[in-house]
């Protein structure tokens, strides 16, 4: 394929997925009710695998007084990038991340070493203050929705943490095809809280993961979160191009700033350990990847319009309308084209939108209770039943194929 020819903001304007208006402000992508869809969709995936894998799900502000960003560091480390505002005259950031919260979450109650781990999950939205020469269509947003997570965890229960973060990562990766995928290990910046001690502990953790689990990574120095070294995970798309999505921080420093605790089993305080993710990164993000990874042409179970209906003649419309219905009513996404146009200018419009089927009913179909289905390869299946189908298109949504 060539790589010239898949632009995410292109092919999001022909499919009606996403614009983004200089009126209402750079970096700040509205999605229309197709890119919607799609969105909707990877949020109950996520969230889907997460319940799965022992994940809670938790909702926090968008914004907090500064004193909240002095404890984390981010006032120090961050500041440039966050918007800051007043009211009656104290300070408050909209969040860039979403850690405090969720730290707050943890110490409104007491915890106990059975307590853990808790594994803590939110689709957050954050807001960085990028310039607007760094904006480029949903790769790099000022509104950020990430598929955060935090996992609070004990010493002893660390690296099979990790190891469990890393499996469900790469699980998700393959459902969308993204086999490919380069490790890194990111260390200790040069503007970083905590001591040499705790960073070089917290990276000697990461990499006796990765070995033990015969991972090859390649080693980023300097490039870790001020608050802990990271795993980050680089995926190739179809195009050939890399991008750098999920990410495991290892995190000893905010647990102790936020005076995080839990009673051990020697029934004396002890601090958790802390793990930040994200698998997709930034849905907008990942959004714009998937877009260039499939060209626009969506598997059947992302498809925003999963069936188009085409109906012949005029006369075909009542049994156009009868297929449509009961497609609806299984919960497959239909939409149809009852124009006076041409059944070819029909079936290329339909094809420009990329939708996965095309059914046409004519009087032969109608005659026979049947369909017409045109698949993606542009061939034609006739005499099909409708249960049929609707079995085979189920079938293919469920399996994710």
């Amino acid at each position: 394929m060539d790589m010239t020819e898949v632009d995410h903001r292109k092919i999001g304007k022909q499919l009606d997925l996403f614009s983004i208006n200089e009126d209402a402000g750079p970096g700040l992508p509205l999605f229309h009710p197709k890119g919607t869809i799609i969105l909707n969709i990877l949020r109950d995936f996520w969230e889907e695998e997460h319940k799965k894998a022992g994940y809670v799900f938790v909702n926090t502000p968008n914004i907090y007084k500064s004193n909240t960003w002095q404890i984390s560091g981010h006032w120090d480390y961050f500041k440039e990038n966050m918007f800051i505002t007043k009211k009656e005259d104290e300070e408050y950031a909209i969040k860039p991340m979403n850690c405090p919260g969720h730290m707050f979450i943890y110490k409104s109650s007491k915890k106990s070493y059975r307590d853990l781990p808790i594994r803590m999950g939110e689709m957050g939205t954050v807001y960085r203050n990028e310039l607007s020469g760094n904006l480029t269509g949903l790769f790099r947003v000022v509104k950020i929705t990430q598929d955060d997570a935090h996992i609070f965890c004990t010493e002893n229960q660390v690296e099979s943490e990790i190891i469990r973060i890393i499996d469900l990562t790469l699980s998700m990766y393959k459902v969308f095809g993204f086999k490919d995928v380069k490790i890194e290990l990111s260390t200790k910046p040069e503007k970083a809280v905590g001591s040499n001690e705790i960073w070089e502990m917290a990276e000697g953790i990461l990499k006796k993961v990765l070995e033990e689990k015969k991972m090859k990574y390649e080693l980023n120095e300097g490039d870790g979160a001020f608050y802990g070294p990271k795993i980050d995970f680089h995926i190739k798309d179809s195009t050939g191009k890399t991008w750098q999505c999920g990410t495991i921080q290892l995190d000893f420093n905010l647990p102790e700033r936020f005076n995080l605790k839990y009673a051990g089993e020697d029934n004396t305080e002890h601090q958790p350990i802390m793990i930040h993710r994200v698998i997709y990164g930034a849905l907008e993000r990942f959004f714009g990847i998937l877009i260039e990874h499939y060209n626009g042409d969506f598997p059947t179970w992302l498809a925003p319009v999963q069936v188009r209906i085409l109906s012949f003649t005029d006369r075909n419309i009542e049994y156009s309308k009868k297929i449509s219905e009961g497609l609806k009513k299984f919960g497959i996404r239909v939409d149809e084209d009852y124009e006076s146009n041409t059944m070819s200018s029909k079936v290329m419009d339909a094809e420009l939108q990329k939708i996965p089927y095309i059914i046409t009913c004519g009087d032969k179909e109608e005659e026979k209770e049947t369909l017409a289905i045109r698949g993606r390869n542009g061939k034609v299946k006739f005499n099909v039943k409708p249960e049929d189908f609707i079995e085979q298109i189920l079938e293919e949504i469920k399996e994710k194929k």
